[in-house]
């Protein structure tokens, strides 16, 4: 005997065929109001109730969608938060993708350009690599994407957000974090986590049900944004093998890419790109022609091995050529317009800045104070450095600013100087290394 519906707020199972059902309906907000002689179960359930699913598209979210219907019986929306790399083809792609799933109603949403202004500015500005190497290029989206989730869910009534993140990774820490901190009235579901599921297991699930899995989406986890995209694949498991040529999503094989150098000049403003060879435009449209540029020089790949948020070591490849080129020229400007004394302190807080980011610690107050401190020596940093682009290498040929303390007429390192003499020099040299004389001084006297 199947489930039966009374009404809009009463479901009737069998005892036999309870089982997981009885533990999904509790999961569903539903009251057991007892039992009759027949072996039914009267449930309560609260009625037009829906779950929203981040939606990527890939492997773990494509299995969310008919998952969510078949164990909740729920109404499933799916949200994509264009945080770059979605074209209107795509787009098109995802929604029919979305609905044949098994989605009620499939929404495309915008979030580059609140991506740049509450995230990737901060990560120019801060010139923040993880570990040295990488660019966030994760992190940050997520945030987006849980608030822009969470604004549908509150639009169309839904009692829980869904997401596809796994037990082991980053991701998980960050949906959660964000989604209870911006809507701790809704449920937050996690089938692959909770359940433990591999790639291989939703993917068999999906197959069985009709739906086509292409091996490469097996294989290999691809992420891609605006600020580039990671790789994830049995290569990244450990940390003796790189990521298999044909496994790179967007840059060319440097070996492969054009045997001339490409040579052109980004102009700053206060710390934001503004322009790419004179030629202003909005900084997601300057970001999206610089990893087209750069993707074709095979600028921008990388592996990054580092501490995840669960205390493990963990290993990704990214392509990030916008996030690599701007990085380094964005530094190189620093350099000639900060003292050295804000470049110190600077770099110790955006380093911190990007550990909290990627950490999933976006809303904590003290992120707010850093930008404030970020933003305030960004001031000067204004100006057009020239940068060159060959063989998947980024080469900074120079730079130059109005407020630029690199002067010629105050000195020439190793060459003369015009405010002091070579008096005032020896006695600098003497006064510079006075206390580090008198630490030792006074330690050889105690050992004796």
């Amino acid at each position: 005997m199947g489930k039966e519906r009374l009404g809009a707020d009463i479901i009737i199972w069998p005892i036999e065929a309870s089982g997981s059902h009885c533990s999904n309906l509790r999961e569903r907000g539903a009251l057991l109001l007892g039992a009759d002689k027949r072996g039914l179960l009267f449930f309560s359930v609260p009625s037009a109730m829906s779950i929203v699913l981040a939606f990527s598209g890939g492997l773990d979210t494509s299995f969310c969608v008919p998952w969510l219907r078949e164990t909740y019986d729920d109404d499933v929306y799916t949200v994509t938060v264009n945080t770059g790399g979605i074209t209107q083809d795509d787009a098109h792609i995802l929604e029919d993708k979305a609905l044949r799933l098994g989605a009620k109603e499939h929404f495309l949403v915008d979030g580059r350009n609140t991506l740049y202004d509450d995230h990737i500015s901060y990560l120019i500005k801060g010139n923040v690599l993880r570990g040295g190497v990488y660019p966030l290029c994760v992190g940050s989206e997520r945030v987006i994407q849980v608030r822009m989730t969470v604004d549908v869910a509150r639009r169309v009534g839904a009692r829980a957000v869904a997401h596809g993140s796994t037990g082991a990774g980053n991701d998980q820490v960050r949906f959660d974090v964000a989604s209870r901190l911006l809507a701790d009235e809704l449920e937050i579901i996690t089938p692959i986590r909770d359940r433990g599921l591999t790639r291989q297991d939703t993917t068999t699930y999906l197959e069985e049900r009709g739906f086509t899995v292409p091996e490469k989406t097996t294989a290999y986890s691809i992420n891609s944004g605006l600020w580039g995209t990671t790789i994830g694949g049995i290569e990244t498991r450990g940390t003796s093998l790189p990521i298999p040529e044909p496994a790179w999503a967007d840059t060319e094989d440097p070996a492969r890419s054009p045997d001339e150098p490409h040579d052109f000049t980004v102009t700053f403003e206060e710390g934001d790109p503004t322009a790419v060879d004179g030629d202003a435009t909005d900084p997601v449209t300057l970001i999206e022609s610089l990893n087209e540029l750069g993707a074709r020089y095979g600028v921008g790949r990388g592996h990054h091995t580092g501490d995840t948020i669960l205390g493990v070591k963990g290993r990704i490849g990214f392509e990030a050529p916008a996030a690599v080129i701007l990085i380094t020229a964005h530094r190189e400007l620093e350099k000639i317009v900060l003292t050295k004394w804000q470049r110190f302190q600077k770099d110790r807080l955006t380093d911190f800045y990007g550990m909290l980011l990627h950490e999933g610690h976006y809303f904590d107050p003290v992120m707010r104070d850093i930008e404030a401190y970020v933003d305030s020596s960004q001031a000067v940093v204004s100006g057009t450095v020239r940068i060159r682009l060959f063989k998947g290498h980024v080469s900074i040929l120079g730079c130059q600013s109005s407020y630029s303390m690199f002067d010629t007429g105050v000195a020439t390192y190793g060459e003369h100087a015009a405010l002091w003499d070579g008096r005032d020099a020896r006695g600098f040299c003497r006064l510079t290394g006075l206390q580090a004389v008198l630490a030792r001084k006074a330690r050889l006297n105690a050992d004796r």
